[in-house]
């Protein structure tokens, strides 16, 4: 199995919107593409479970906008 230790970009469409898939050491991102910011997840919180309480956090900050 190949270690994961750098971060792997991949673009993909959801409905008729371009977004950018970066995957890291670190955890995982999804981002409108040309945007800075978007949904993150680290990998303890995807484990521990706490994924769906994480980005509930950051969909209702991101709303405030």
């Amino acid at each position: 199995m190949t270690k994961l230790d750098k971060a792997l970009r991949r673009e993909v469409d959801i409905g008729d919107m371009p977004y950018t898939l970066t995957i890291d050491p670190d955890g995982l991102k999804l981002v409108e593409k040309g945007r800075r910011k978007g949904i993150e997840l680290k990998w303890l919180d995807l484990v521990n479970g706490d994924a769906a309480l994480a980005a509930a956090l950051q969909a209702s900050v991101g709303a405030g906008r």
